[in-house]
């Protein structure tokens, strides 16, 4: 009745507002002629007068037709952009307005939201019920991997971190010079930490020893491969690595008859055993040279004294004398290698255990895959490989002095083809480089073996000698004139057998976990495709703030704090921050400081920007930027690239503009207003940490509604971004 009621009012106001204009346009239309005493009107005062009529009717039905858009029309519009938003975010309710028609059609949108949402919530208490179970088997596993007193590490096949324990941040932490930039956390690459050849090396030998099937009666089958090396704190570092095994799929690699998904990392801290076991070997070696001359005049004069029973006394006190003077040196020598116990005298390089055939295999493939795509790539044959040898070396150091070798024969003799052999000689394993009818002279070769390494247009610092020397062997040049052949002779000392090799590789057990975890990583794929063509959230993000002087970045202003977090795999990472104060060096005004809260007390001792932006650059390294309103964030670290030395080319999303994508007809797009429709709580605002936190929860509610919109894929929500409005702000 009431809408019949309104259909009959605004059916009668209309047909009034004829009436009005058809009257008054008859009586100026019958108006009488102007006569000679003046009265009457003339036929222009008619046509101003209907002119004048005529612009009144056209601004009152301009005025009804505003009222009537802003009353039935927009209102709709605004309504589907927030019930788009309810429906992918529960919790979320329609908003009034002011005509009665439509508050009632909220109100019935509302009781839909809340009955589906009680559905929903209905089933997701019954799968919590169904979890409940197996969270808490995670939650025993977490605190297991806690707990543990090693650093566990997993990776993908790319080398992105999708698992690591307390533990292993503490370790891998950056050195003490200032830096506080975090290198270790979910979705980042490993070769930040590790370098990249070391790591591949040690999958290279994973792979290697996983394809072996049986040798005779027993099954040999290594499931962990192990390398040394040295944190950026100086720490040495033993890491053993295993695979995991998982199905079929894109991001798997087929190994034999196995499927690995990525691999394990478990550390160990042998810097202090090293630095004893050092001292130790120091100690009993001096021990023995220093106790070897005062024994034997102990001996001898204890001889004497026993085979000449009437010695006289004088001589008898001599011998005493002697024996007296040489316990003293023994006992002086023992406190002197008590004392030197303490200090660090020597280092010495963890070595490793690897069968030799499977060092020969390695090494053949590393040699033939050498740079194929620029010339004929070099052959390499094994011979005489005795499959038995087990040695104890550094295989990537023993392994790069092979390939440095191999280089510089194909690159300056043109040699096209190198044989390996490993053959036993007593106790030494007997390792050849050789090759035919290409000889060098004997000063060239010794050249070739102390001179630094150089390998990919890169000097290593050491050299083929240094290498061979590490591993307690010897290496030469020689020629066999007879045989047209020449080589390079390595002796090893051969190794015992592990007697703890594992039988078989055993996958991980499924949701082990620590406080930090993320398995579904495991589907990335860095190379798959270019960054601008893969989906939105398959991306790593560093959403970030900055708090300033001022609002001029061309003007002088400086950034006075930088605050960000991460987001990998749609979660948003709290744990990982970044937050630090910036000394702008320049005054602060009371304006900005009513804003943001930083006093000048504040930021007394705090690190220039030209020290703090390498430590952002490397927090964000290879994640999309995410910002509200980044251009004007953008433009303060665009203007400090050049004395930072840094650049942020990386691509940037801009939620302020995305909001405009997602709802082109809300009245206004501030992060506040943005985060009250999407239904993220906004608390530490004007602090860049707590602002960071803000646009990431809002970026991470955006995400569904983009995807709705066919806006999946980071390039077309960079030229979503472009088409709209605020795209064309400067700063």
């Amino acid at each position: 009745m009431q809408a019949t009621r309104k259909l009959v009012l605004a059916g009668a106001a209309v047909c009034l507002l004829l009436l009005v204009v058809v009257a008054a346009t008859a009586a100026l239309m019958l108006a009488s002629e102007a006569d000679t005493s003046g009265g009457g009107r003339t036929p222009e005062e008619r046509a101003v007068a209907l002119l004048v009529l005529a612009m009144a009717a056209c601004a009152l039905s301009c005025w009804v037709v505003y009222q009537l858009h802003e009353l039935y029309l927009r209102p709709p519009l605004r309504m589907a952009e927030e019930l788009t938003a309810a429906l992918a975010h529960s919790g979320l309710r329609l908003g009034e307005y002011g005509a009665d028609e439509l508050r009632v059609l909220g109100q019935a949108a509302n009781q839909l939201l809340a009955l589906r949402e009680a559905r929903e919530n209905d089933v997701a208490e019954r799968v919590r019920e169904a979890r409940a179970s197996l969270e808490e088997e995670r939650s025993r596993l977490a605190a297991l991997m806690a707990d543990l007193s090693q650093s566990v590490v997993v990776c993908n096949l790319d080398g992105r971190v999708l698992l690591y324990n307390q533990r292993a941040r503490q370790e891998l932490a950056p050195a003490a010079d200032g830096n506080n930039a975090e290198l270790l956390g979910l979705g980042r690459s490993i070769y930040t930490v590790f370098d990249r050849a070391l790591i591949a090396h040690a999958l290279e030998r994973l792979q290697q020893a996983s394809s072996e099937r049986t040798d005779g009666d027993s099954q040999r089958l290594i499931g962990s491969a192990q390398f040394v090396t040295a944190t950026r704190a100086g720490r040495l570092l033993r890491a053993h690595m295993s695979p995991v095994l998982g199905g079929d799929g894109p991001h798997h690699a087929r190994v034999g008859g196995l499927s690995i998904t990525g691999f394990v990392l478990v550390l160990e801290d042998v810097t202090n055993s090293n630095e004893r076991q050092a001292r130790r070997d120091v100690l009993i070696q001096s021990l023995i040279e220093g106790g070897r001359g005062p024994l034997g005049s102990i001996r001898a004069a204890g001889e004497m004294l026993s085979d000449f029973s009437d010695m006289p006394q004088q001589q008898r006190d001599r011998f005493l004398h002697v024996i007296r003077d040489e316990a003293g040196v023994l006992s002086a020598q023992f406190e002197k290698a008590a004392a030197a116990f303490s200090n660090d005298l020597r280092e010495r390089w963890l070595l490793e255990e690897i069968l030799g055939g499977e060092l020969l295999a390695v090494a053949a493939r590393r040699i033939g895959e050498r740079r194929s795509n620029e010339r004929r790539a070099l052959a390499v044959k094994t011979e005489n490989v005795d499959e038995g040898l087990w040695l104890r070396v550094d295989t990537f150091g023993l392994l790069q002095a092979l390939h440095y070798l191999a280089i510089r024969l194909q690159d300056e003799y043109e040699v096209r083809e190198v044989r390996l052999s490993l053959t036993r000689s007593g106790h030494l394993a007997q390792f050849d480089l050789s090759w035919i009818g290409t000889f060098m002279n004997n000063e060239t070769a010794m050249s070739w073996l102390q001179d630094p390494m150089s390998s990919g247009g890169e000097s290593l610092p050491l050299s083929v000698v240094d290498v061979v020397e590490r591993c307690n062997g010897d290496i030469w040049f020689q020629r066999e004139r007879v045989s047209h052949r020449a080589f390079f002779r390595t002796m090893l000392p051969v190794a015992e057998a592990p007697k703890d090799l594992p039988r078989s590789i055993v996958a991980a057990a499924e949701g082990e976990r620590p406080e930090f975890y993320d398995f579904d990583i495991f589907l990335w794929s860095a190379v798959s495709h270019e960054l601008d063509d893969r989906p939105l959230v398959e991306l790593s993000y560093t959403v970030f703030d900055t708090e300033t002087t001022g609002l001029q970045p061309s003007a002088g202003d400086e950034i006075i704090q930088i605050g960000a977090t991460r987001i990998v795999n749609r979660r948003l990472l709290r744990q990982e921050c970044f937050d630090q104060l910036v000394d702008p060096r320049r005054s602060l005004s009371q304006q900005s400081i009513a804003i943001h809260g930083i006093t000048p007390e504040l930021l007394v001792g705090q690190p220039a920007i030209d020290v703090v932006l390498p430590q952002f650059h490397a927090f964000c390294a290879d994640t999309v930027l995410v910002g509200h309103n980044a251009a004007f964030d953008m433009r303060f670290l665009q203007l400090k690239e050049k004395p930072s030395g840094v650049r942020f080319d990386q691509p940037v999303l801009d939620t302020l503009l995305l909001s405009a994508v997602l709802h082109p007809n809300q009245s206004t797009h501030r992060l506040e207003a943005i985060a009250e429709r999407l239904g993220v709580s906004v608390f530490g605002r004007h602090t860049a940490l707590g602002d960071a936190m803000v646009t990431g929860e809002v970026f991470l509610k955006m995400l569904p509604l983009l995807a709705e919109m066919g806006i999946t894929t980071l390039r077309q929500a960079r030229e979503a971004s472009q088409r709209t409005y605020h795209a064309r702000l400067k700063y």
